[in-house]
């Protein structure tokens, strides 16, 4: 069962906001949720787990319960890791919404194979949808693409241009510098885009629980490049405040962001904040 430490007030905020354009809410880790000026309602990789202590520790409050979500047109997920794909986390959200749930091949495999949300949850099959690299999806009022992500520790990750009259946002997943984010950046104009930060630390291996250094995301540099290579209007660093071990300040980024054209700002957020495009 999830635990919101912080009760109902950031659903209802959500579901009460009348954005003239679109507004855009951290969760948390990889977390987002986008609300146009119409309603729709968007959820990206959302997760309230707590992790697998000793090894990855949530450091940062659970700010919701999927359970008390009831306005969601669709969950998209970038990848299978189970802080982008959980059941307990958005399978609810399929359930008291109707939403649809948008993902690779292996994030799929996870929803339906590993942790059996037709079974577990009142979701139906169709509520299931694969998409690939090229796809473009209608939801409402947005136009998602599904791009390409370079994350060497996901099987199968992608990642998400969300479009709107309004403005453009890019969500990377955990993706790391990639050849294919020049092509992106010139063919979408996109004026926030979410991108993985986080430093490099020793998190106990999943086999032997024995400390490895580990890098699951960019770093100061990674960031700053990707951002560049995608011509990012804005900057928003995510990811740095979730697990023990591996947090960062993201205010670092200016003096690595400073001497590039992109990103022209950086939009330093935390858990619960809203950005409007």
């Amino acid at each position: 069962m999830i635990a919101s430490d912080w009760g109902d007030w950031l659903v209802r905020d959500v579901e009460n906001a009348s954005p003239d354009g679109v507004a855009v809410w951290y969760l948390g880790c990889n977390g987002f949720v986008l609300k146009g000026s119409d309603g729709t309602t968007i959820f990206i990789d959302p997760y309230v787990g707590l992790g697998d202590p000793p090894r990855t520790v949530r450091m940062i409050p659970v700010p919701f319960d999927p359970d008390d979500i009831e306005d969601a047109d669709a969950v998209l997920a970038t990848h299978e890791h189970t802080d982008h794909v959980h059941g307990p986390s958005q399978a609810p959200i399929l359930e008291n919404a109707g939403a649809t749930f948008y993902a690779p091949d292996d994030s799929l495999a996870v929803a339906r194979e590993d942790e059996s949300w037709t079974d577990e949850y009142d979701v139906a099959d169709d509520q299931l949808v694969e998409v690939g690299e090229g796809d473009t999806v209608e939801i409402g009022e947005f136009t998602v693409h599904v791009e390409v992500a370079h994350d060497p520790d996901a099987t199968h990750p992608v990642s998400y241009v969300v479009e709107h009259e309004a403005g453009t946002f890019f969500h990377g997943g955990d993706t790391k510098p990639s050849e294919e984010f020049e092509r992106i950046g010139s063919e979408y104009d996109i004026d926030l885009g979410a991108l993985a930060f986080g430093t490099v630390g020793q998190i106990p291996d999943k086999e032997t629980r024995e400390p490895k250094r580990t890098r699951w995301y960019n770093d100061e540099n990674q960031i700053i490049e990707t951002a560049a290579a995608l011509e990012l209007e804005a900057l928003l660093p995510s990811h740095w405040d979730m697990w023990r071990g591996l947090t960062s300040d993201p205010k670092v980024l200016h003096h690595h962001a400073k001497s590039f054209d992109h990103p022209r700002r950086l939009e330093l957020v935390e858990i619960g904040d809203r950005v409007n495009l």
